[in-house]
């Protein structure tokens, strides 16, 4: 990649996005990326319940978190909503031994719960991100998404693992999961399981490829990468797709995984 050719070029830039994206959204894609999880349901309930539950646990490299992710798949006999809504106190029991980074058996045991209680409570995962049907901004609707999970009792440690840009988080995780629930599945990539969020409406989820892409091609200024950066990098990315600027975090993400190894 050579930034300096098409640094605040918009028509090039465009062209070079467009073409990543032709390139790495694909079936292929899957293949090295934890979005495999949600795709191996065909339920939308355990797609959604393992797809929030794996990009949870998105930190660190990705053979990790996907081998992690089978584990949480094999503590719920295979039947990720069914143990969310039907588990016992002693199947709880059996989480308490689950642990990526510092998310552990404890954290694991309050998310079960929460997820029960806006399944319960609100009609589902992504009602509880709306507010009379509509999510509104992102920010206000992921903020409001982690006040209702966290409503049931719960260690106060376990709050740090829902980001909130309201505090100025990057949020880049819950991103990802509206990513994979919300964008199409025309590509093979995406589920496109959520239909009252609009790809419109998302936010990129910022990583390290990402933001370093983004800034060396110009679309980002921000050094930080938070809440702020996010706004700045979707905005510019609006400006070559307003409908679907999302699916750009594909191309930004591929460009710089090629380009790391």
């Amino acid at each position: 990649m050579n930034g300096t050719t098409v640094h605040g070029d918009r028509a090039a830039l465009k062209k070079l996005l467009d073409a990543a994206y032709d390139r790495y959204a694909c079936p292929g894609f899957i293949t090295d990326d934890p979005i495999q999880l949600p795709h191996a349901f065909a339920s939308r309930t355990d797609a959604e319940v393992i797809g929030f539950l794996t990009a949870t646990i998105a930190w660190g490299q990705r053979r990790t978190i996907i081998a992690n992710a089978r584990k949480l798949v094999d503590l719920m006999d295979g039947a990720p909503h069914d143990f969310v809504m039907q588990a016992s106190p002693t199947d709880l029991r059996r989480t308490s031994g689950f642990v990526h980074r510092t998310f552990n058996g404890t954290d694991l045991r309050h998310f079960v719960r929460g997820l029960r209680h806006v399944y319960t409570t609100y009609g589902g995962l992504e009602d509880a991100f709306l507010a009379d049907g509509s999510p509104g901004a992102m920010a206000l609707a992921i903020h409001r998404f982690k006040q209702r999970f966290f409503e049931p009792s719960h260690q106060r440690r376990t709050e740090k693992h829902v980001a909130d840009p309201a505090k100025g988080s990057n949020a880049k995780r819950i991103n990802m999961f509206l990513r994979w629930m919300v964008r199409p599945t025309d590509r093979g990539v995406d589920l496109g399981l959520w239909t009252r969020i609009s790809p419109a409406d998302l936010m990129v989820p910022l990583d390290v490829h990402t933001g370093r892409v983004a800034r060396e091609l110009g679309l980002l200024q921000r050094t930080q990468d938070d809440w702020k950066a996010v706004e700045e990098l979707t905005a510019a990315l609006r400006l070559f797709d307003p409908l679907d600027p999302v699916k750009y975090d594909i191309a930004l993400f591929g460009i710089g995984v090629e380009h790391t190894g």
